[in-house]
């Protein structure tokens, strides 16, 4: 059997065992927001637990402080664990799952090397096979540097990332297409790569693609449309949409955030950092006019699921929001290999 029918990374909205979510506790990281960070993030927790309906959530903590903090913001029945990190964005630097024929769960980690050099902290190149170990399944290091967030997946081997993060020089020297879809392939089962361009204006993790386009089903690919004149992204998403139409996906135009600013800055925002668990979706708010459109525009994707929206706007200044901070662990079964 090769590698790429060996195995085969989910689409999110697959039933998931539980989620990771890192939670803030750095001060030097957060100087402005610390206390609402928290508090988002345990909102965030508490969504995804859904009073025990969704799955389990094991909000991790850098510090046994932060853990003993976290304990006091979240419900009943939300899991808190210290396990040393550098900072909360655990898509990027936690394991990634994939499933066998079989239904049996492999992780992989990937090289992290701090978005590039921009952000170095200790505990970050550890917290993924730290977190690997804790779950007792077969764990496999890569050498490629690639960050969870630069890829969406639809569960059938075809997933979207963005040129200007996978083949940035200030992640992997010389980046080659090939080598590095042969390395997601003997990984984690994706084969089929559609190459979008440049991800949001001023996304320091150079346009992670979780921010950018998502799939919302099979060969559907959701993309941020516009609605003001002063959208700093306008082009960025038009860009994106064209090229996942010319690659054949049906593609779904969602309301953009709009332009938003921090402390007089353009910052990215983006409602594509939604989060698909089990029982809830979870969409990060701005106090944009177009936060409820948004969590309208999405609903008809996931019945079943209650869509809902979470402010996020603490977490934005930390730079992310809530797929960023999250990963899950699919449950053990049976995926659609072919």
């Amino acid at each position: 059997m090769s590698a790429a029918m060996s195995i085969l990374m989910p689409a999110e909205w697959a039933p998931h065992d539980w989620l990771w979510i890192g939670f803030p506790g750095d001060p030097a990281e957060w100087p402005d927001a610390l206390p609402e960070a928290q508090a988002q993030i345990a909102a965030f927790a508490n969504a995804v637990h859904a009073g025990g309906r969704g799955e389990a959530v094991r909000l991790v903590a850098r510090t046994e402080q932060d853990a003993a903090l976290a304990e006091t913001l979240v419900d009943p029945g939300v899991s808190v664990t210290h396990v040393p990190f550098g900072d909360i964005w655990l898509r990027d630097t936690g394991p990634i799952a994939a499933l066998s024929p079989s239904g049996e769960r492999a992780l992989s980690g990937f090289g992290f090397n701090g978005w590039g050099g921009k952000f170095d902290m200790a505990g970050d190149t550890e917290i993924g096979a730290r977190l690997a170990k804790g779950t007792g399944l077969p764990y496999r290091p890569f050498d490629l540097v690639c960050e969870g967030g630069s890829l969406d997946t639809d569960g059938t081997g075809l997933f979207v990332t963005t040129q200007q993060c996978l083949l940035n020089p200030n992640r992997n020297p010389s980046p080659d297409p090939d080598i590095i879809l042969s390395v997601l392939t003997h990984a984690l089962g994706l084969t089929d790569m559609l190459w979008l361009g440049d991800g949001l204006l001023n996304d320091h993790t150079d346009g992670h693609v979780d921010n950018l386009a998502r799939f919302v089903a099979p060969g559907v690919l959701a993309v941020p449309q516009a609605t003001t004149d002063d959208d700093p992204n306008e082009f960025i998403y038009a860009d994106a949409a064209a090229r996942a139409i010319a690659f054949g996906l049906d593609v779904v135009r969602l309301p953009s955030v709009g332009r938003y600013e921090i402390d007089g800055d353009i910052a990215p925002a983006s409602y594509m950092n939604f989060l698909v668990a089990n029982a809830v979706v979870v969409v990060p708010h701005y106090g944009a006019p177009n936060d409820a459109a948004a969590v309208e525009a999405l609903r008809p994707f996931f019945p079943g699921r209650d869509v809902i929206g979470v402010p996020s706007t603490a977490l934005l200044r930390g730079g992310g929001s809530f797929h960023c901070c999250s990963q899950q662990m699919p449950s053990a079964g049976r995926a659609p290999h072919g």
